[in-house]
């Protein structure tokens, strides 16, 4: 499984699935991020928390907590 706190700087990859339960899944998805949706990633801060995606015509951050329940392919 690849997730989105893998992915590096310029890459580009769509959401597969989100494995978060609850209010963590609802958050992601109000944001945006729901399955089949292209993402890529703009910048990845220095120490790698929070990562910049570009998704649906906008930057986002997320931490690496979030982007870990975010499997991409």
């Amino acid at each position: 499984m690849i997730t989105l706190k893998t992915a590096k700087c310029g890459d580009s990859c769509t959401v597969v699935k989100l494995h978060g339960t609850g209010v963590t899944k609802r958050r992601i998805m109000d944001m945006g991020i729901t399955k089949g949706t292209p993402i890529f990633i703009r910048k990845v801060a220095p120490l790698g928390d929070p990562i910049e995606i570009k998704i649906r015509g906008y930057e986002l951050s997320i931490r690496k907590e979030d982007a870990e329940i975010i499997e991409i392919q």
